[in-house]
């Protein structure tokens, strides 16, 4: 029998980051947080950044509190975001945050040099504002020096782990977000890179899901108290959905996933990249997965829609359980949206955003919170339908069975409406999905697991699972032309 093996996992997010330590023993893995902390973007003279030095020093807070016999350490955040380093290695200012209203105007901008489905052919990635391809655009409107200054772009976990260990390399999955690159080559795209005006060798070398990038430095050593000496900074997965999918307790064939958070994105794992004109037209894109296959996905807006609409209401605010609560008791079906309208992208008052939504569709927004939750949520579960099809109108298979993993895996309302409009099975959970990917790339780097189906085993036995089966299929059949008619109509 293996000995027991811990490693640490730092997870990041757009609104929280925490450090989780991961306990491998008799085939199965324990997590325990031991710190949390807040994240936010940070808006400086009209613009939104991600203040990485805050972030820096909460990881190493995070290190600090770590047992001393971790194994390794991997870092996992958001995808496209990206920062410069000069040419004496520093950063030349802060990372620009995703959400910046920079990006349309930069995307019409590029798209009026440069063919969109030529973009997407030569990428696989959906076309979406906020990629690193129009970031950089943005960056050349405005004459950035960064472009010009600049010797390497450095992406968000790529940064934070050559602040922790002096070493700079891309990661597969993250680089496959970017839109420069295309997993079918494993190569950055020359057109594009050329097109947003980056210098030769400012991108950098592409290493798998599962690399050992290099000890913590001395000098971060100590800074924490002098511990962690030779301990090595993994490049896991190191876009969080990708590390969310590697921990999926999925068997067999014929399966999907919905990582389901801020943003849901639901999607099957496929050999290679599905570049179509049926993926083009449906906004599909092709990611790199932690086993250096495919996830061919989606990005629907997610419980971001909620999130926003708390945001607006009084306070004390309602929890979050509070809202599925009045939500489940509220009149079903009083009228639907489509999550990815781009009003729903950073509106100040998401029922506001809502309202109009439905008025421009000729339904009533209803008036009480509950009724409003209800309505976002119906949506959500509609959208991943209208996903399950163009997935089979892609010409791969429609899923069978739907893991939802992330933290709303915990909305049992949301995981029952999707198996009811989805009209398959849906396995709820694992809640703490992308750090346990995370920790277990890192496991199978350093020797502790024998391969991919041996980490999907470990998550079976190791994760509390919830099973939805329809049960108001018809319900939903009924009112389904209506919700593609107001996606396709418009």
């Amino acid at each position: 029998m293996a000995s027991p093996s811990k490693h640490l996992a730092i997870d990041l997010g757009a609104e929280s980051g925490r450090a989780v330590v991961g306990t491998l023993r008799d085939g199965r893995l324990a997590m325990e947080e031991i710190h949390r902390f807040p994240n936010r973007m940070l808006p400086v003279r009209g613009r939104l950044h991600w203040d990485v030095y805050r972030l820096y020093e909460h990881i190493l807070e995070a290190l600090a509190m770590a047992p001393d016999d971790v194994e390794s350490i991997g870092i996992d955040t958001w995808g496209v975001d990206f920062g410069v380093l000069d040419r004496n290695g520093m950063l030349m200012g802060l990372p620009f945050a995703y959400r910046d209203e920079r990006n349309p105007r930069a995307m019409e901008s590029f798209f009026r040099r440069f063919p969109r489905q030529r973009v997407y052919e030569l990428t696989g990635t959906e076309i979406l504002p906020f990629n690193s391809l129009f970031q950089m655009e943005a960056l050349r409107l405005e004459g950035s020096v960064w472009l010009e200054a600049g010797s390497r772009v450095v992406f968000l976990p790529e940064l934070l782990s050559h602040l922790l260990t002096g070493v700079a390399k891309t990661e597969f999955t993250f680089a496959s977000t970017s839109q420069l690159y295309d997993t079918r080559t494993r190569s950055w795209v020359g057109e594009l890179v050329e097109a947003v005006g980056l210098q030769p060798g400012m991108l950098g070398e592409v290493v798998p899901s599962g690399t050992p990038l290099g000890p913590l430095s001395d000098d971060v050593c100590r800074s924490i108290g002098g511990k962690l000496f030779g301990v090595p900074v993994v490049a896991v997965a190191s876009h969080d959905t990708a590390s969310a999918v590697a921990a999926a307790p999925a068997e067999g064939d014929g399966w999907g996933f919905i990582s389901s958070g801020t943003w849901s994105i639901m999607g099957v794992e496929t050999p290679a990249a599905v570049v179509t004109e049926a993926t083009y037209r449906a906004g599909f894109t092709n990611e790199g997965s932690a086993s250096g296959g495919n996830l061919l996905m989606k990005n629907v807006m997610g419980l971001w829609l909620i999130q926003r609409l708390r945001a607006r209401l009084p306070e004390p605010r309602p929890s979050y359980a509070d809202l599925a609560a009045w939500a489940a008791a509220a009149e079903p079906f009083q009228a639907m949206v489509d999550p990815d309208r781009p009003a729903f992208l950073n509106p100040e008052d998401m029922a506001q955003a809502a309202r109009e939504e439905c008025e421009a569709t000729g339904q009533r927004w209803p008036s009480d919170t509950g009724s409003q939750v209800r309505v976002l949520l119906e949506s959500l579960a509609f959208k991943y339908r209208w996903i399950a099809d163009k997935l089979q109108e892609a010409g791969v298979v429609r899923p069978r069975l739907l893991h939802v993993i992330g933290g709303g895996s915990q909305n049992a309302l949301l995981c029952q409406m999707t198996a009811d409009a989805v009209g398959v099975p849906v396995i709820a959970g694992p809640s703490e999905a992308t750090a346990a990917g995370n920790l277990l790339t890192q496991a199978l780097a350093m020797g502790r697991l024998s391969g991919w189906q041996e980490v999907r085993e470990v998550m079976r036995v190791s994760s509390g699972l919830t099973r939805y089966d329809p049960v108001a299929k018809s319900d939903w059949d009924r009112r389904w032309p209506g919700f593609v008619e107001l996606v396709e109509g418009r």
